[in-house]
């Protein structure tokens, strides 16, 4: 049989050995999945005896900026020139990466790990597993099949990249096999109940304004079945704050009862023709559909996408879309 298709990750692994040099990214706004994944890629890696560069634009980062490593990224246009080895991690897309690196894909050899069932199959190597409840997952079955050493700092952005991606093991994408995961990162004593404070329970003030802002914006469509909440340009700045603050403004609308699909619309560009929307749906309801209307993607659950229209356009746009996707 062919090792690839029975080891997904033995290629992967044989192009990590062959070089010293490595530059680990993941997609724009990383969330904790995507930055969890690419500091303990990394931190195993340089365990290993490799250089490694986690290349991630610092203020793009939101709640799991507690994880240690953060400090040490570096700059998206300052990585060693002398890398043989580009690995991009929980990225779907070459244009959902940070624009500074994106002309490295066909310029170095490319290694793509990722769980989106919408990934492009980009790169040199890609394994890629939609059935993982997380890339930070993945990353464990890879440190587990190659033996590489593990520590604290290592499983807690592990950790992060699990509890991020499964709302704590609370949606579907939770299997047994993310369960024996936890449990093995759990020998490592991940100090889980401070992770679980400085992620979901604690706020700045700016962070709460902006929250508050959200919720006097909530609506529904379609009887209550669809639930929105939208912030303008105008709200991120008069709160100070930045679209990495917003990461759960999402759950907002989700938290209704009898909502099928929770919408958040943003924009964080000052009268900007570009607005964003996060999406997460229930049973039976895919959000990949809506956002592969305007060329966005991510999961069954849990997609995104990007609209070229003004605010008050996307709106209507959306709701038009909604209730031909899912009510029509």
């Amino acid at each position: 049989m062919n090792e690839t298709l029975h080891n997904p990750m033995a290629p992967v692994l044989a192009r990590l050995d062959a070089v010293k040099r490595i530059v680990i990214t993941a997609h724009v706004r990383p969330d904790g999945d995507a930055l969890g994944s690419a500091l303990a890629l990394a931190g195993c890696l340089r365990h290993a005896g490799k250089h490694v560069q986690v290349a991630l634009d610092r203020d793009e980062i939101g709640v799991a900026a507690v994880l240690e490593g953060v400090a040490d990224l570096t700059p998206t246009d300052a990585v060693d020139p002398r890398a043989g080895l580009l690995v991009v991690v929980d990225c779907a897309a070459v244009d959902r990466m940070p624009e500074a690196l994106q002309p490295l894909v066909g310029q170095l050899p490319t290694v793509v790990i990722d769980h989106h069932p919408t990934n492009t199959r980009f790169g040199d190597i890609q394994w890629v597993d939609p059935a993982a409840s997380s890339t930070g997952e993945m990353i464990w079955r890879l440190a587990r099949q190659a033996g590489w050493k593990l520590d604290r700092r290592i499983a807690e952005a592990l950790w992060v990249a699990l509890i991020t991606d499964t709302g704590r093991f609370a949606y579907e994408c939770t299997s047994s096999t993310t369960m024996t995961c936890a449990a093995d990162l759990l020998t490592y004593d991940v100090r889980t109940a401070w992770l679980n404070e400085e992620i979901y329970l604690l706020f700045d003030w700016r962070v709460l304004q902006l929250r508050k802002r959200a919720y006097d914006s909530l609506e529904s469509w379609q009887d209550g079945r669809v639930t929105v909440v939208s912030l303008t340009y105008e709200d991120f700045a008069a709160t100070g704050c930045t679209k990495a603050d917003a990461e759960d403004i999402i759950e907002i609308p989700r938290m209704v009862r009898g909502s099928q699909v929770a919408l958040f619309i943003y924009q964080t560009e000052p009268r900007s023709g570009v607005t964003r929307v996060s999406i997460r749906t229930r049973q039976p309801l895919d959000a990949i559909l809506l956002a592969r209307r305007y060329g966005g993607g991510g999961h069954r659950r849990a997609s995104g996408a990007t609209l070229p229209f003004a605010m008050a356009e996307a709106r209507l746009d959306l709701q038009a879309a909604v209730a031909e996707l899912y009510f029509s």
